[in-house]
């Protein structure tokens, strides 16, 4: 570092504190050979040279700009306007931290708060929180969630087996050590999995007094819708069980579809990057949390609330924050810090910018794009699509040769970016890949791939 703000003599006081002599004694645990390795590091170069360099290794990285692309699979390809990233780059947000003193926090602290209001309204739900680190800490948290509130007396989670199979990973990763079973997310077969109902009657006949909750995904992670209406009866059943009903959502196919809060969930969770967040590679995303009033002192996490001073002037405040940082370690729900703040002000601008019509336009875009797609595959010799329930965005093909093969030609011969392979996460349904259509795809996008999918499955024509 170029400037230390320590004088010699303050360092010198802080080493006779600790007990040394000098800086180098506090190394004395590393073994000598180790402490100054030589580094193979190449000769230094120009402003100009490090950034022609980096711009060699970001081109030989292909992102979903340059080719048409139909990878969905929980991190979706969204149209973000202008205003989103400008804001979000202004240093007051940029470098804002945890708003700890409200009264120099008021921007921080009533963007939170616009957060919390907006995922509200887009759930159905009382209160929500700001925020987590990304859709599956999110259910982790929630999972853990249902079970304080069930005092700890129900080890039992009953999981649907099409939530995200990384969302899944991460809740076993979290209760691991605990004294919980989560069941119900295996040992299914590729018919079973193609009747979410049939699934959903059979987790429902496991709700018992041992049962803390229920999660099912809205929609799951095929792209299909359960019926509200049938959500509902899930509801009663596993209220009158004693349990807790989890849904795992998708925030833009709200704007569509009718929320959890109206059908009965208690705790709904969720992937924020398709609100206005690019998809980075894998990240920084944001995790959505909501959940009834009664329940809020469970809630992890910080939940910021509106209020007045004592001039009577609005203001904005931490109400709550259940991590061990703000009370009693043994009191605490999470050890939730920043909460990607700065990811959760992205989607608060999104929002903001699109407005309720203008998010049931990107949604409605998204279904009518997927369903187009969907009815032109099906249309080919040799693929089969998953149509026998309601699908959003994501639809599930059959394919006459190996996903992977199929995607490979798509990239290498047709410039476009393919789907997901299902094999990859579930053994039972390889062969099958995962589609996804946005706003973002154009007509003429879904109509190459159409023709690219039709020349590779073609007997006698395919590729490679």
């Amino acid at each position: 570092m170029r400037f230390i703000p320590h004088t010699e003599e303050e360092r010198q006081e802080m080493l006779r504190v600790i007990g040394v002599e000098r800086i180098e004694d506090l190394f004395a645990d590393v073994p000598e050979a180790y402490r100054f390795p030589p580094l193979n590091l190449p000769p230094p170069l120009t402003e100009l040279e490090a950034r022609w360099e980096l711009e060699a290794l970001a081109e030989a990285n292909t992102h979903a700009g340059q080719y048409a692309c139909f990878l969905g699979a929980g991190a979706y390809r969204h149209f973000i306007p202008a205003v989103v990233d400008e804001l979000l780059r202004r240093g007051e947000f940029y470098t804002a931290y945890t708003p700890y003193q409200p009264e120099v926090s008021q921007g921080t602290l009533q963007a939170m708060f616009e957060f919390q209001s907006m995922i509200c309204a887009l759930t159905g739900m009382e209160v929500a929180n700001a925020s987590h680190y990304d859709g599956s800490s999110a259910l982790a948290e929630a999972v853990l969630m249902a079970l304080r509130l069930t005092r700890g007396e129900r080890p039992r989670i009953l999981l649907f087996p099409t939530i995200h199979p990384e969302y899944r990973a991460v809740v076993r990763t979290y209760v691991q050590h605990l004294d919980v079973r989560l069941e119900g997310d295996e040992g299914w077969t590729r018919e079973q999995l193609r009747e979410p109902l049939a699934v959903l009657e059979a987790l429902e006949a496991r709700l018992d007094g041992e049962t803390a909750a229920l999660v099912i995904p809205y929609p799951d992670f095929l792209g299909r819708v359960l019926p509200p209406a049938r959500l509902r009866e899930t509801a009663d059943r596993v209220h009158r069980a004693g349990a807790l009903l989890i849904a795992v959502i998708n925030p833009i196919a709200l704007a569509l579809f009718e929320p959890p809060g109206s059908w009965g969930a208690d705790i709904v969770v969720g992937e924020g990057q398709p609100l206005g967040i690019p998809l980075s590679f894998g990240g920084p995303y944001l995790g959505l949390m909501a959940t009834r009033m009664a329940f809020v002192r469970q809630l992890p996490g910080r939940l910021v609330g509106e209020t007045v001073d004592l001039e009577g002037r609005r203001g904005y405040v931490l109400t709550l924050s259940t991590r061990e940082q703000h009370i009693r370690r043994e009191k605490a729900t999470s050890n939730i810090t920043t909460n990607v703040g700065l990811m959760a002000l992205a989607a608060t601008i999104y929002l903001s910018a699109l407005g309720r019509h203008g998010l049931r336009q990107v949604a409605a875009l998204c279904y009518h794009k997927a369903h187009y797609l969907a009815g032109r595959i099906a249309a080919l010799p040799g693929y089969e699509v998953w149509t026998e329930q309601p699908f959003f965005h994501e639809f599930v093909v059959r394919t006459p040769r190996p996903v992977e093969e199929i995607n490979r030609i798509l990239y290498e011969d047709y410039q476009i970016i393919g789907g997901y392979d299902l094999g990859r996460a579930y053994p039972e349904l390889e062969g099958h890949m995962l589609l996804c259509a946005t706003e973002m795809n154009t007509r003429e996008e879904l109509d190459a791939l159409v023709t690219a999918l039709g020349e590779i499955g073609g007997e006698g024509q395919g590729r490679g």
